[in-house]
């Protein structure tokens, strides 16, 4: 029956679940406000040129479009809210001082779902630190990710630390490669093909495969190939961005993953939790387009929480039933109180199978029997 009421990959969050959800984009947009970021809320759908001119990789092709009965356009949803974020920063508030920090929360839309997540309509959320993309603001963004996620109930949190341009780093420097190459060995890497770098004649990038673990052993090893300066600065900069979260996540470092991260820079990672096998959210440095064609440098994160909404809601007491006839003062301090209450209508209102645990009586709430 619910196949033939709502499109594949779409579907009805009910209680508590939906309840769950609330509370957990709350208490991380909560969590993310507090480090001094200031919430926008761009619509939903935007004229389809416009919107595709800011996506980058594949995003183009995720976009559900529909013709607009206004304006007789196309328009698309959009399958990303960080695009629309940027364009905010690079129009409306261009002027603003910089480091301008900006956070969102809202549903993007996909053309089609993957194969480990069917689904089209995801919830996301996250930060933008615009104007700055250095080792401080990275390290703020990580912390501003770990600090949401916590609050939205995720545990046993861990980050996978890239370097998504390494490939153009090594292949300007220590591992000369010519362009047409390089696309190609950033292919390699990516499938984690030794043999294919052999054939390819690009053998010396084969250690970037080793280096690939634990954070601390493999910028052990990647440290000690001794691939110049400038590698050793970013090597340095990585050690910066997670020294602040000490123990408090394990961490790991791959760094030549670069799916996802295709339009990220000098930095990215991923985020997971513990009971959740897929990432539960991305983010690096970047850049944004302004109107004139200028481009400024960012750094952000986007948390994609509905793995964590199936958990209970919490913070409050309980669901109280309120009898016909209760005293109104009495209700209003059990809801300050914490308790959630669910007012008879009439006689027939039952309590238990309205999912109450306890009733108002003359000397507060009793359990039910």
């Amino acid at each position: 029956m619910t196949s033939s009421l709502l499109p594949q990959g779409f579907r009805d969050r009910m209680p508590p679940e939906a309840e769950a959800a609330a509370q957990a984009m709350t208490a991380a947009l909560s969590a993310i406000g507090a480090r001094g970021y200031r919430r926008v809320a761009p619509p939903l759908a935007e004229y389809e040129e416009a919107l595709v001119g800011r996506l980058k990789s594949a995003g183009a092709r995720d976009l559900l479009r529909v013709l607009d009965p206004a304006s007789r356009r196309m328009l698309a949803l959009r399958p990303d809210i960080t695009p629309q974020v940027g364009r905010i920063a690079g129009t409306r508030l261009a002027g603003a001082p910089r480091p301008l920090r900006l956070c969102y929360a809202g549903t993007v839309v996909r053309l089609a779902g993957g194969q480990l997540n069917p689904a089209r309509e995801l919830t996301q959320l996250g930060a933008e630190l615009i104007g700055r993309d250095t080792v401080a603001a990275a390290a703020e963004i990580v912390a501003v990710a770990v600090d949401a996620l916590q609050a939205a109930g995720a545990t046993g949190l861990s980050i996978d630390l890239t370097l998504p341009d390494l490939v153009d780093l090594l292949a300007a420097g220590p591992l000369p490669l010519g362009p047409e190459k390089r696309e190609r060995v950033r292919a390699i890497l990516d499938a984690k093909d030794a043999g294919a770098l052999v054939a390819a004649g690009a053998g010396g990038y084969l250690p970037l495969l080793e280096a690939t673990g634990p954070f601390a052993d493999a910028v052990a090893r990647l440290r000690s190939l001794n691939f110049g300066t400038l590698f050793e600065t970013r090597l340095a900069g990585l050690e910066a961005i997670v020294a602040p979260l000490g123990d408090e996540v394990r961490l790991t470092l791959d760094p030549t993953e670069r799916h996802g991260f295709e339009y990220q820079s000098w930095f990215g990672f991923s985020l997971f939790a513990d009971g959740h096998g897929a990432e539960l959210g991305r983010g690096g440095s970047y850049t944004v387009l302004h109107g004139d064609g200028r481009e400024e440098p960012a750094v952000g994160v986007s948390l994609y929480p509905d793995p964590l909404f199936a958990a209970p809601a919490t913070g409050t007491r309980g669901r109280l039933f309120l009898p016909i006839g209760h005293r109104p003062a009495a209700a209003a301090a059990a809801r300050a109180d914490g308790w959630i209450t669910v007012a008879a209508i009439d006689d027939d209102c039952d309590p238990a199978l309205l999912d109450c645990t306890h009733r108002l009586a003359e000397d507060g709430p009793q359990l039910l029997g």
